[in-house]
């Protein structure tokens, strides 16, 4: 109970819309959205060759069911059901989800944990989004616990999108660039290979890839490919905010380029994993 105080305390003045409109932002929100729309459009081919091939577009996009798990306002719930699809939110915070309510009415949504799902029977959704739990979930045992529910509630073949905070970008931008590292060091929030120690108090915890692989094994899903949502953008944030257009979206083409390389993605802000339920 107190973490989630804490979590509704602190998105109560957090403004996830705003910071996804940034440059930085947009980065992440992008190439996410692009690999959404990627296994979207896998699941509609498949649904059309096995028998909808004489229904319309719009009517077999509503076939495919969407669940986005840790909403906040519906940044992705409420463009995917604009786009056609049957989507399901679940949101913790009240605040969030009233301003996701008043935002749409497309999206079907509800106050939740993403550690119990019991509203939703097993293999109920195509697609499963994760995007903000696994920020706020400190335990092993309630890592296993949000995934696993992930899993049970997505379709057999269904496609399971996982988002991380990443460890070295908190040390580096934390502990070194705004000179915290002795005090972090002092609290002993860093173990003595620079694993950061969060607490619920700290709201975050942060992953390494060799972390994410562990709990991939323990639930017993199948990785398809581990993404750099943001890739160095959280660190160029002063630079890509004086950037004319023509190079952002250069920069754009970059990263959509170079995501996908595992020699760089543990040091972004942000990853996503891409899991599929076998």
């Amino acid at each position: 109970m107190k973490k989630q105080t804490e979590i509704e305390k602190y998105y109560n003045k957090f403004n996830e819309d705003k910071r996804l409109l940034s440059r930085h932002g947009q980065v992440e929100y992008r190439t996410t959205m692009h690999y959404i729309h990627k296994y979207l459009e896998e699941i509609y081919a498949k649904r059309k060759d096995a028998g909808m091939s004489g229904e319309d577009d719009l009517r077999i996009k509503n076939d495919i069911k969407i669940l986005d798990i840790g909403a906040g306002t519906g940044a992705y719930s409420i463009p995917l059901s604009e786009e056609g699809y049957s989507v399901t939110a679940v949101e913790l915070v009240k605040y969030n989800l009233g301003i996701l309510k008043k935002k749409s009415s497309l999206v079907e949504a509800y106050q939740g944990n993403a550690l119990k799902l019991s509203r939703f029977d097993d293999d109920t959704f195509d697609m499963t989004l994760l995007f903000g739990p696994m920020y706020h979930v400190f335990s092993k045992e309630d890592q296993i616990k949000a995934l696993s529910e992930a899993t049970r509630v997505t379709k057999k073949n269904g496609i399971i999108l996982v988002a991380y905070v990443m460890n070295e970008y908190a040390v580096i931008t934390y502990a070194f660039k705004e000179g915290h590292i002795h005090e972090c060091l002092k609290d002993g929030m860093l173990s003595e290979d620079y694993q950061t120690l969060s607490e619920e108090k700290n709201l975050y915890h942060y992953m390494r890839t060799e972390n994410i692989e562990a709990l991939n094994r323990e639930i017993g899903v199948e990785r398809i490919k581990l993404i750099s949502a943001d890739g160095p953008a959280d660190y160029l944030r002063p630079v890509l905010n004086k950037m004319d257009d023509k190079t952002f979206e250069e920069f754009i083409k970059y990263h959509m380029a170079t995501c996908e390389r595992q020699d760089t993605i543990g040091a972004a802000a942000h990853t996503v994993d891409i899991l599929l339920k076998k």
